[in-house]
């Protein structure tokens, strides 16, 4: 039986030591009014899926391939060579700025996808630089079963991580979880957990994920509001963590505290978003960085049977939409739009029959 990890998630983000506005794509072409008006049968209550992938710009896609694949036991969906007029449209960048791309996976799963994708002369890093409590996509969550032995052998295989040892903790409530933070290819930072109890599909290696994408942001309540508003998620776990401790661990000036929650669904274990706000600490927005073509992690994309009720909820809440009509990529073929959460995060959703 599963434990409940969304509570876990929050006490991790004690050890988030690792390292507004909307990306110029999502602002492009906003539609002032949706392809619709919005009904009131539009605003019937709807949940999209978790999402299917998560964007990582990478500067060689076999360094990465190396380690989702080779290393965590992850399978290739799909892949491809050479330009992509779809990704170029939907990007606003060129064809030719794509030279290859793949599609990873935990064996089987849906959702909690990586889509890596390698530019032609890619711009720096989104993470490069960051403080740790900077406004960006941050960490991609992996789950490990038997973390210790996990470690070790990829410690012994040359990866870099932050601590000599994985962290053992235990919540207030008697759950007791493992972390430990892994350098990742162009400035990713990964976070092995392990949770008591918790049963999972891991690959042959014994690793499985994404989780979730931990995102940084201005506002904590915001942008819960519009995760659970426009896209029908549902608030998993909501905390505050502060006190002498928690400023020690993760590095933050005395009375600083985290405002942490983690949205989804209960029954799905992948694919969910992550929200941290560090407060009484003011962070440098790099938001306006993650797009294409910039290395790490970009966006998440959601996949819906029907645009109409995300366009409608997003009408009436006057969140700007960026139309893309039909767009054909390696994860499939069917409308699409784009708009940003109100820390700048860039959400795509699809439609697929």
């Amino acid at each position: 039986m599963r434990t409940a990890w969304p509570v876990l998630a929050l006490t991790l983000i004690a050890a988030l030591t690792a390292c507004q506005a909307p990306d110029d794509a999502a602002q492009k072409t906003p539609s002032s009014t949706t392809r619709e008006q919005p009904t009131k049968q539009n605003q019937e209550e709807f949940k999209m899926a978790s999402w299917q992938h998560v964007t990582v710009g990478v500067a060689d896609l076999d360094v990465a391939l190396d380690l989702w694949v080779g290393k965590l036991g992850f399978e290739v969906f799909a892949q491809s060579e050479g330009p992509d007029q779809g990704l170029a449209g939907l990007w606003s960048i060129k064809p030719g700025d794509i030279a290859r791309q793949a599609i990873v996976r935990t064996p089987g799963e849906l959702h909690g996808m990586l889509h890596l994708v390698q530019f032609v002369d890619p711009d720096p890093p989104v993470r490069a630089g960051a403080e740790v409590y900077d406004l960006l996509p941050k960490n991609l969550d992996i789950h490990a079963h038997d973390l210790p032995a996990r470690f070790a052998e990829l410690k012994a295989d040359g990866q870099v991580f932050r601590n000599s040892s994985p962290s053992e903790i235990t919540t207030e409530g008697g759950v007791s979880f493992r972390e430990i933070h892994m350098k990742g290819h162009d400035d990713t930072n990964i976070v092995l957990l392990e949770s008591e109890g918790e049963e999972l599909p891991y690959s042959p290696a014994g690793f499985a994920g994404v989780g979730p994408v931990i995102t940084i942001v201005p506002s904590a309540s915001a942008e819960k509001a519009f995760y659970v508003d426009m896209l029908g998620l549902e608030i998993l776990s909501d905390n505050i963590l502060n006190g002498p401790e928690i400023e020690r661990m993760v590095g933050l000036p005395p009375g600083a505290g985290l405002d942490v929650s983690v949205l989804g669904h209960e029954d799905e274990h992948f694919g969910r978003i992550e929200i941290v706000e560090y407060q009484e600490v003011d962070g440098t927005n790099r938001y306006p960085n993650a797009k294409p073509k910039a290395l790490g992690t970009l966006h998440v994309s959601y996949m819906t049977q029907d645009l109409k009720p995300v366009r409608s909820r997003l009408g009436l809440a006057g969140v700007p939409i960026t139309e893309y009509g039909q767009v054909t990529t390696l994860f499939g073929s069917g409308e699409a739009i784009a708009f940003a959460s109100p820390a700048g995060f860039r959400i795509e959703v699809h439609q697929r029959d």
